[in-house]
């Protein structure tokens, strides 16, 4: 009785230990942070600063502003500065090559397969045991049909390497695949590459990363998607939103940098299974051009502009 008495205490004090953690991260260093430092005389930097900048958002880590020789130490400073503050940090990984065929605003990616299995090593040692909720590579599944069938085979194996590389080397990082929005791909079609690329071995899958739609619209998407992962497959996994833009839904196929959007809700437990944070911050451009969209005269993708940022505070 005592054996069982002390193990359940230790097991009550772990969990309470797992939990302490008091939300997430609110970066420092983000875009919306930044121009708040160096524009203090604005006007509009103390609406910036407690709408955006305050909130908790994503570091997204590229191979273009964290090469494969400094990511590592980049995660590392990040997930330790979380870890000391108690809070859970959130980064995407967003590096696979041939990124953004599909919609052109954000092309690049590790220079192939190679490069980016080294890239990916190097951020899951960044992260070791640390806790952290990673969202893995942004429309990299919802566009793949715009690579050629060789490249999709390539994608799809360089997807399940990373989730493998996390499971083994980063076990407390709670992994994310981005499975695109509700108006991209059939429900079936995507639980089927999510099951390919090895969403089985994650914590589950992201959507509307980047995007618009409704909270509502996005979770009952994701729940299409877990019905479809268990008809064929048997499991069902947790869903992440990008709540950050998604304030006023979204108009179809208007996705860069669109008029009429507004941030979105701060509240992380939106059902059981189902977590809203913001990936995006709000205020970066989707792009500066498009092949297949009208960019809305936005800087180049990723540029903090004060002027998006208040409009989607503004809900204009």
């Amino acid at each position: 009785m005592k054996l069982t008495y002390v193990s359940s205490f230790i097991v009550a004090f772990i969990t309470f230990q797992t939990q302490a953690a008091s939300g997430y991260y609110v970066n420092p260093g983000s875009t919306a942070a930044t121009w708040v430092t160096n524009n203090p005389m604005d006007a509009r930097a103390p609406t910036i600063k407690s709408a955006v900048a305050d909130v908790p958002t994503a570091r997204w880590f590229t191979g273009t502003s964290q090469r494969t020789e400094h990511v590592r130490q980049a995660v590392i400073d990040f997930t330790t500065a979380a870890k000391n503050a108690d809070k859970t940090p959130i980064l995407v990984a967003y590096n696979i090559p041939g990124r953004d065929c599909a919609g052109g605003a954000s092309p690049g990616g590790a220079e192939d397969a190679a490069s980016y299995r080294t890239w990916i090593d190097a951020f899951v040692g960044g992260l070791s045991s640390r806790p952290a909720v990673v969202i893995l590579e942004p429309d990299a599944i919802a566009d793949i049909e715009c690579l050629s069938a060789a490249k999709r085979s390539e994608r799809v194996g360089l997807l399940k390497y990373a989730i493998t590389a996390f499971k083994e080397k980063a076990p407390s990082a709670q992994v994310y695949v981005d499975a695109g929005n509700a108006h991209w791909k059939p429900a079936p079609m995507m639980a089927t590459h999510l099951a390919q690329s090895g969403v089985a071995d994650a914590k589950g899958f992201a959507l509307n990363v980047s995007n618009f739609y409704s909270t509502s619209q996005t979770t009952a998407y994701g729940n299409q998607i877990n019905a479809a992962l268990t008809a064929a497959h048997g499991y069902t996994k947790s869903i992440l939103i990008d709540t950050s833009r998604n304030g006023n839904g979204a108009d179809p196929g208007d996705w860069c940098n669109p008029p009429g959007r507004k941030i979105g809700s701060t509240q992380t437990a939106i059902s059981p299974g189902v977590l809203g944070v913001w990936v995006k911050v709000p205020g970066n451009s989707d792009g500066a051009s498009s092949p297949h969209a009208d960019c809305h005269g936005g800087p180049s993708a990723g540029t903090f502009g004060p002027d998006l940022a208040m409009k989607l505070i503004n809900g204009k």
